[in-house]
């Protein structure tokens, strides 16, 4: 699926999925319809056993599930990657705090360009999937190497020191996980697995309900309708930071320290 696809809000994506999926359905019900007229063929479809679309179902509701777990999974690990690099962050803020104005101030400014460029830099990229490791945090590094350079007074700030090393080392891995989550995308075998699965069983629903128009329309809304609010669900969260459904770097922002201008 297009780019332009998964940045279109719910309302829209939902509405071309089940127009296009109805449509589909439609037409299976069309072309039945008109292969149901020649005898030999209705005696055909007639042979078809019912018993054939339980299994069509499950292993329909199956790929949608190995599928969905996947989906939903990466999106659950975005969300805690953009919290666990917020919280790190917060706590560098804090434990700054023991320190002399310069120093400290220092560190807020750094903290503040990472999120200032994390925010307009990184989050558009991560949203078209261009987002890639060999684009280095440097403000994150700047604020390691001053962390590790600051010599301190006192036991509180030989605390603060080391549990700031610590933080940063959160952060920057909570930084690495969220653009390495980014760049997943389900390839387009997953999506014609799902698909070629969806058009079988609305073709066994077609014939074996050839001879009963009302029987054949039920069934066959019923199932387009599942398939597209399945299609739906997995397109929605399908890309974590792209879309209405996406991860967002609000927590990132409420973390900017107040004492300094943000990306100062």
């Amino acid at each position: 699926m297009g780019e332009w696809f998964f940045n279109l809000s719910v309302a829209w994506m939902a509405l071309i999925i089940f127009l296009a999926t109805y449509l589909i359905a439609g037409s299976v019900d069309l072309v039945v319809t008109r292969l149901a007229v020649n005898e030999k063929r209705v005696k055909g479809f007639k042979a078809v056993s019912p018993g054939v679309l339980p299994p069509l179902g499950i292993l329909f509701a199956l790929l949608v599930g190995f599928i969905a777990v996947e989906v939903w999974g990466n999106f659950a690990k975005a969300k805690t990657a953009v919290e666990t690099e917020a919280s790190a962050l917060r706590a560098v803020v804090l434990l700054a705090g023991v320190f002399p104005d310069e120093q400290r101030t220092s560190i807020y400014a750094l903290v503040n360009r990472h999120i200032d460029e994390a925010v307009n830099k990184e989050w558009p990229e991560m949203a078209q999937q261009r987002a890639t490791l060999a684009a280095l945090p440097t403000a994150l590094i700047e604020a390691l190497h001053e962390t590790l350079a600051l010599k301190p007074a006192d036991d509180s700030q030989r605390v603060a020191q080391s549990e700031m090393v610590k933080e940063l080392h959160t952060a920057l891995d909570a930084r690495r996980q969220r653009i390495v989550i980014s760049e997943f995308a389900l390839g387009p075998v997953r999506w014609m697995g799902i698909l070629l699965q969806g058009l079988c069983t609305l073709v066994a629903f077609a014939i074996v309900h050839s001879d009963n128009r009302l029987a054949r329309a039920i069934s066959l809304t019923l199932f387009a309708t599942g398939i597209a609010m399945s299609v739906l669900l997995i397109a929605g969260y399908g890309r974590p930071f792209s879309g209405e459904i996406s991860v967002g770097p609000e927590l990132l922002k409420q973390v900017i320290a107040s004492e300094v201008p943000f990306g100062g």
